[in-house]
């Protein structure tokens, strides 16, 4: 088989396609800090300094996650066809995304990771996607920790499976909730309202109020002119790309939280949509 599979879902079935080797990118242009985190390619992750063991902390090197979360995606039949990786200037902390093999009508299925060995937050990942559009990221939701703390009995490998499982799990319901967002109507007034409501009630960056309003209105791209939850969610996540890295997924996790209570289940799906399966068929 040359290049990498493609696992797509579609009415219902997972096809698998033949892609080229050179889908598979490097580019490091996510979740940096400008100031205080650099851009790196995942050859540099080799590179990033690993502090001392102690009696109570076990430091998780970060090439040595990425290569266990690979490792982990390969046996489940997935693959890794983008990443993205920013670390502090010290190389103590790491946020990344991993893209893979696994896409729904118009979505890419992401794996968010972070780690840090300076304590400052646990090991912790994230089901996610990117629309291939235009490119704009959305999580499931926050970084949901995988181990309470990194100590010398840490198997990194099994944590990692868990991890994994669970959010290979969670790509259905996550496709059904896009399915659900893109079906899901509101009025004008209703956007309004929940522009409003964003940016002056939960505390979104009040600088890109305008430009959420004219994404939604004057949408750039012709797939968000119908007036939808989703089309509402990309003039979010579209605008956040104006913000620095780390504040952009600082933002994107709480547009998933804000977005999730939207969602109602009364939205009639279009039979033989649902995903069926997972990676390994």
């Amino acid at each position: 088989m040359n290049g990498l599979q493609e696992t797509t879902y579609r009415h219902g079935r997972l096809l698998l396609e033949e892609t080229d080797s050179n889908m598979v990118q490097a580019n490091s242009r996510l979740m940096s800090d400008g100031l205080k985190t650099q851009r790196i390619a995942r050859s540099d992750l080799e590179f990033l300094p690993v502090p001392e063991a102690t009696d109570t902390f076990q430091p998780i090197s970060h090439k040595a996650l990425v290569d266990a979360l690979e490792e982990t995606l390969n046996l489940r039949s997935f693959r890794i066809v983008g990443s993205d990786f920013a670390a502090s200037q010290d190389g103590m902390k790491l946020f990344g995304l991993l893209e893979i093999n696994a896409t729904t009508e118009g979505v890419r299925f992401a794996i968010g990771l972070r780690n840090s060995n300076d304590k400052s937050m646990r090991l912790g990942l994230v089901a996610g996607y990117k629309v291939n559009v235009c490119d704009n990221m959305m999580f499931e939701g926050d970084f949901k920790p995988l181990l309470a703390k990194h100590t010398k009995n840490l198997d990194l490998i099994e944590s990692v499976s868990v991890g994994v499982d669970r959010i290979h799990r969670g790509f259905e319901p996550l496709s059904r909730s896009i399915k659900t967002k893109r079906l899901t109507r509101i009025t004008n007034d209703e956007a309004r309202v929940l522009i409003y409501q964003a940016f002056m009630e939960e505390r979104f960056p009040i600088s890109l109020i305008k430009a959420v309003h004219r994404n939604y209105f004057s949408p750039a791209h012709e797939e968000f002119l119908y007036h939808s939850l989703w089309s509402l969610e990309n003039a979010f996540t579209e605008s956040f790309k104006e913000l620095a890295p780390v504040r952009q997924y600082e933002m994107t996790a709480k547009l998933g939280r804000f977005i999730s209570p939207l969602i109602t289940a009364d939205v009639q799906l279009p039979a033989g949509n649902v995903i069926n399966g997972g990676g390994n068929q």
